[in-house]
């Protein structure tokens, strides 16, 4: 088992997104970290023509989810592909691996060279992004957002109140993370056993892996507690990029302080495989809404 590896959940609508993200890690990734990629075993086939000469190695969503216990295969079928994709992110530590992995989506882009010491901590254990989000609600409400502060609020009191946890609300996120195998067998022995659920049920309750995740590493302490802020350039909605855009902000200047950028696939549709979907005049609408902002 080695001490770290990248990790990216897919399916063949994210085909191109996982090509561009693949050919980063090869051009970046400066210590050979492992690399794995899991689809759903439908698509094996698909991305193994396009990143099967690669060192990025593939396995199938189904192998990861067999590897856990208690889960309910026919229920993890059944569920939004949204919701069950964060069932199999969250039990890729069963496969036995690595120690901790990179938690990487699609729409990933490494911009500059990085290793190990990116995501662990000089004892060996993984930084874990945290704070309270402050930056992100601002610019939410000064866009008038106020949905995305009141789920902020909704979802973090729900997830801590399971664990009764009362105080600050943090966000464990955003996107990649750097998760720990022991902090999940945490969850697992320490309250889903106890409570005759799986990470399925838990899914169900609440679907947020990462708070899941970090409410965890507090209440049981499995590993050190390394604070970091996010580990990539975060477009979380396209006003975003826009102002940035428009204020000049390059990629050199991101790489001195994230390893890489991410661009939602909500308003990056027309890289969906094999075409971006839907009919003409709703793509024609997607694109004006991106140009004004509003996606």
């Amino acid at each position: 088992m080695t001490a770290l590896a990248l990790y990216c959940k897919s399916y063949r609508t994210d085909l191109r997104r996982v090509v561009r993200l693949v050919q980063s890690i090869e051009q970046f990734n400066e210590e050979k970290i492992p690399a794995y990629v899991s689809v759903p075993d439908a698509d094996l086939l698909l991305f193994q023509e396009h990143i099967g000469q690669t060192s990025v190695k593939l396995v199938s969503d189904e192998s990861i989810l067999k590897a856990s216990p208690r889960l309910d295969l026919a229920m993890v079928a059944g569920m939004h592909g949204a919701v069950a994709q964060q069932v199999v992110k969250s039990e890729f530590w069963r496969l036995g691996l690595a120690d901790a992995y990179v938690c990487l989506d699609s729409d990933a882009v490494f911009i500059r060279s990085f290793s190990a010491r990116d995501f662990l901590s000089p004892d060996g254990y993984p930084y874990t992004v945290l704070d309270e989000a402050h930056d992100l609600l601002e610019d939410a409400m000064q866009h008038g957002r106020h949905r995305i502060v009141d789920a902020f609020v909704r979802e973090a009191d729900l997830v801590q109140q399971k664990f009764g946890r009362p105080g600050r609300r943090y966000s464990f996120g955003p996107f990649p993370l750097v998760w720990h195998r022991d902090v999940w067998e945490s969850l697992d022995k320490n309250y889903l056993q106890p409570h005759a659920m799986s990470f399925v049920d838990a899914i169900l309750m609440a679907p947020i892996e990462s708070r899941w995740y970090g409410e965890a590493l507090l209440a049981y302490g499995a590993i050190p507690l390394h604070p970091c802020q996010a580990l990539f350039k975060v477009y979380h909605y396209a006003w975003q990029l826009d102002h940035e855009m428009r204020q000049g902000v390059t990629s050199e200047q991101l790489a001195k302080l994230y390893c890489g950028v991410i661009y939602q696939s909500a308003w990056e549709r027309e890289m969906d495989w094999p075409c971006e979907g839907g009919g003409l005049l709703s793509r024609m609408g997607r694109q004006l809404r991106r140009k004004l902002g509003r996606i």
